[in-house]
């Protein structure tokens, strides 16, 4: 289970996820920084990522396309990195269970 963050979350945080969420990275590490969100969407759903953002724009691309992917939509503002990597890490659980579950294409983390 790998998580692709949005360009709005740190990619500083990726190395201290690698534990919990293996192959994990983030949108400027692979170059999708320029991309639009369909095309970001095409990829996580092409190699198998979970999305993670703090926008509504994937929420609603769910809605409209449904999953996968996986979006994870963090409603908690811009917090410090150590913020998000432990929300991340306290939700594994959560998330790994609407990761499997193909009636769910969006969770919200508070």
């Amino acid at each position: 289970m790998k998580l692709l963050l949005d360009e709005n979350l740190s990619r500083r945080i990726i190395p201290s996820l690698q534990d919990v969420f293996p192959d994990s990275t983030q949108v400027a590490l692979l170059n999708l920084n320029e991309a639009d969100d369909r095309e970001i969407w095409e990829y996580a759903k092409l190699k198998d990522y979970i999305i993670v953002t703090q926008d509504a724009d994937f929420h609603e691309q769910s809605m409209l396309l449904g999953g996968p992917p996986l979006v994870v939509w963090l409603r908690c503002g811009n917090q410090p990195k150590n913020v998000i990597l432990e929300k991340l890490t306290k939700q594994q659980k959560l998330i790994e269970t609407a990761n499997n579950d193909p009636e769910i294409w969006t969770i919200e983390i508070f």
